[in-house]
């Protein structure tokens, strides 16, 4: 696949502490860990990485402190051109991650740099995009409005991944972007928040992820396409739905239409799911082709 154009991607670098236990707390419920894995998350830098081992190019532009220096090595190691990320004297972002036994998952955010660092972040990270790049962006950095009303962004197509979720930040960028994504249960939230929206969410395209149920996506034409999700054992869910997204950008910058597009990032996150951890469970390009030969039979 060519890849000839470029994804900027405005988001978040986390470190992961994610705790294996049998269940997920409860309130008031003291529970001992199973185990403690450290990595590379955020949705963000989980994105980024996924684009890059789809074989995009992808520009990350966010901040970490000192402590972030591996975070970074991990992300170029996975081909992230991590030259726009700032670094400051504050706290790198971290998820506490819970992971029970049905792979389902709770996170708790600290966002520390990710919110510590100035909008000129972003402007200088995008001073050389150009007509028909990409810009990504998800719910988990601080200047979001500011950066989908730039007038640079305005030549560029803008994906929002509106996670976690906030209406009223969605509301603010509605009219900035050309691709919503979502999960199913935002899909809700965005139809009881937004309903006076209903118009301006028609004029966009909007992807919606579903888990085992696969994902849907529905153009601003009016057309609707699903694509199933391909069925494995799934060992920790954390980062699936920031793979799929990651997929589904380079696949279209790459030229593909957007069945196949969602077919390729279904498979990228199937592949995902079957091992711990976020940004390093997520398989490379050629991993996603020998599935895709195995599961279709070609």
């Amino acid at each position: 696949m060519d890849y000839a154009m470029t994804i900027y991607n405005y988001g978040s670098i986390n470190l992961d502490l994610v705790y294996r236990v049998t269940h997920l707390p409860q309130p008031g419920e003291t529970l001992s860990s199973l185990s403690l894995e450290k990595g590379l998350g955020g949705k963000g830098a989980n994105q980024s990485v996924a684009i890059a081992k789809a074989g995009g190019t992808v520009f990350h532009l966010g901040a970490v402190c000192s402590d972030g220096d591996k975070l970074l090595q991990q992300m170029s190691d996975a081909g992230v051109d991590v030259t726009h990320v700032a670094s400051l004297d504050d706290a790198t972002g971290h998820a506490v991650i819970y992971v029970d036994d049905e792979a389902e998952n709770a996170i708790v955010l600290h966002p520390g740099a990710n919110e510590a660092h100035s909008l000129s972040v972003v402007e200088k990270g995008l001073c050389k995009a150009s007509q028909g790049d990409w810009l990504l962006m998800q719910n988990e950095t601080k200047w979001i409005r500011q950066a989908a009303a730039l007038e640079i962004t305005s030549r560029m197509k803008t994906a929002f991944a509106a996670a976690p979720f906030n209406p009223d930040v969605v509301d603010d960028v509605l009219g900035h972007i050309d691709l919503l994504a979502v999960n199913e249960n935002e899909a809700e939230q965005l139809k009881q928040s937004l309903p006076h929206r209903t118009d301006d969410l028609n004029s966009i395209d909007m992807l919606v992820t579903r888990g085992a149920d696969g994902a849907e996506f529905r153009g601003r034409d009016g057309t609707t396409i699903r694509v199933p999700a391909f069925s494995v054992n799934a060992v920790d869910t954390t980062g699936a739905g920031d793979t799929y997204l990651g997929y589904f950008l380079a696949c279209l910058d790459a030229g593909l239409s957007i069945e196949p597009a969602m077919t390729r990032a279904s498979a990228a996150s199937a592949l995902q799911v079957t091992k711990p951890g976020a940004s390093e469970a997520i398989p490379d390009a050629k991993a996603v082709d020998i599935f895709l030969d195995e599961r279709q039979g070609t």
